[in-house]
């Protein structure tokens, strides 16, 4: 199968080199100039720079005789134009994409998209929060409490990079729980330091939600 990824972050080059080792033809699309030099060094020609959202580096790619087109980048808009130009402009067959908030997950699928892969959803449904005595918080009760699990990937232009999370100025309550980072998840510390790629998993009330991702915001 020819298979074009949009997006390279964590997601999209270990699937890109999980996908060419099976026997795949695989295309990795990456706008970002210094994140492709970095991904081309090891995938060459694998890697083509440039905004998998324009029409003509669609063309100039494949999108025309891809048999699957999958975006992964950390910006649900943009994964939402690149698989619906796939499937209108193009006929490609089958689309998926990552969602990064799970709010966008329906409206994805009635927009005509095959497959949603929620990363924030499927953390939501396997955790369970212990505390003292051996009692379990049931994630419902996240629900109805207000709190969102929100999931934000570490860009090369986010202001974060290299920040220790004890420099961050988060929104109140706040809570970083995770960060995936070379498909290992840490329990991070004051002193975690982001790097590129990382997919950082936190909690937060519901009504800060944007000033949280702002502040994970290429400025």
């Amino acid at each position: 199968m020819y298979i074009i990824i949009v997006g390279g972050g964590n997601v999209g080059y270990y699937l890109s080199k999980t996908l060419a080792s099976a026997g795949h033809e695989v295309l990795l699309l990456e706008k970002d100039r210094s994140r492709y030099r970095n991904l081309s060094e090891e995938l060459g020609e694998m890697v083509m720079q440039g905004d998998g959202c324009q029409a003509d580096l669609q063309q100039e790619a494949g999108f025309g005789r891809a048999d699957v087109v999958v975006a992964v980048s950390g910006s649900d808009d943009d994964n939402l134009v690149v698989c619906q130009m796939a499937k209108m402009e193009f006929n490609v067959p089958r689309t998926i994409t990552r969602v990064n908030s799970p709010n966008n997950e329906s409206l994805f699928r009635k927009l005509g998209i095959d497959a949603t892969v929620s990363a924030t959803k499927i953390i939501y449904n396997l955790i369970e929060q212990e505390v003292g005595g051996g009692e379990v918080i049931p994630l419902a009760a996240l629900n109805r409490g207000n709190i969102e699990i929100i999931d934000v990937e570490i860009s090369t232009k986010s202001p974060v990079l290299h920040h220790e999370i004890k420099s961050l100025s988060l929104p109140p309550d706040a809570l970083i729980i995770s960060i995936i980072r070379d498909e290992h998840a840490i329990l991070p510390t004051a002193e975690t330091r982001f790097e590129a790629g990382d997919s950082v998993i936190a909690l937060v009330n519901a009504e800060h939600e944007h000033a949280l991702r702002d502040v994970f915001a290429e400025g």
